[in-house]
């Protein structure tokens, strides 16, 4: 008797945005930089967007000088007028708009609800939540009107499934770039538009360094983690780009955590 296996194609990564633009903002350093990276490796042009305009430079030249296709561009994504000259600024580079990873966000304050600082709810709010409509706002007719589908990818957080003490401005937006995720997805699948949400838990960072930070809080975060370790940037950038690929073309509105496990327990 004989047997017929079926095979599955295996995608070639270094080719799977050749001839797509990719438009990441907060894209200078951290989670973003890594997807910057992961993007240019898989053939995509990519714009490096950041409030950190010599570091967007500074990314993008040295992805050029790897033989891949970069371009810079200030932004400040608490204003939609800098919001909608970034993305005219990508489509005017490479012609059109394909793929966009919103992560632009700040931490704000730790402080009660009810001594919570105005001005630093603003700014986070206006950074984490309103810079994210803002974004979806110029990237969906942009990608739209390049005829070919795409996709968009909102960083969240942990925090927006979960609370935490001290940080109520930083959950409020987290649990909202949730609500604007979905509510896109709905409004853009019929046009062969994902929009999908990724929530990262406590990633290595300079800011979560030892260095930073006490011993004693420090491993007190690691031990809330099951895998026993906090997160790296390029774990994230992973999955972000997956949800880009037409790999998840059937992935529409969802919200991905990736932290270890923390949520779970």
């Amino acid at each position: 008797m004989s047997t017929t296996m079926s095979t599955t194609s295996v995608p070639d990564y270094a080719t799977e945005f050749a001839g797509k633009t990719a438009l990441v903002t907060g894209g200078a350093s951290g989670i973003g930089l890594a997807t910057v990276r992961r993007l240019a490796a898989g053939g995509a042009s990519v714009v490096v967007a950041d409030h950190n305009a010599e570091g967007a430079a500074k990314a993008a030249a040295e992805l050029t000088a790897e033989g891949h296709k970069a371009a810079a561009v200030a932004l400040d994504v608490t204003s939609a007028e800098s919001v909608e000259a970034a993305v005219r600024f990508a489509v005017d580079t490479f012609g059109a708009l394909h793929l966009a990873v919103n992560n632009a966000g700040i931490r704000g304050p730790i402080a009660a609800t009810g001594e919570y600082d105005i001005e630093g709810y603003e700014r986070v709010i206006a950074t984490n939540l309103n810079g994210v409509f803002y974004s979806m706002r110029h990237e969906l007719p942009a990608i739209e009107a390049a005829g070919e589908g795409g996709a968009i990818v909102n960083v969240s957080s942990v925090m927006g499934t979960v609370s935490s003490r001290g940080s109520i401005a930083y959950v409020a937006a987290k649990h909202g770039v949730v609500g604007l995720t979905k509510t896109a997805a709905a409004e853009y699948a019929s046009k062969n538009i994902r929009v999908n949400a990724v929530g990262p838990g406590f990633i290595e960072t300079p800011l979560l360094a030892v260095d930073a930070m006490e011993r004693a809080a420090h491993d007190a975060l690691v031990a809330a983690h099951p895998v026993g370790r906090l997160g790296r940037s390029e774990e994230v950038a992973e999955l972000i780009v997956f949800l880009l690929t037409e790999r998840a073309s059937f992935v529409h509105g969802s919200y991905h955590l990736v932290d270890g496990a923390y949520t779970a327990v």
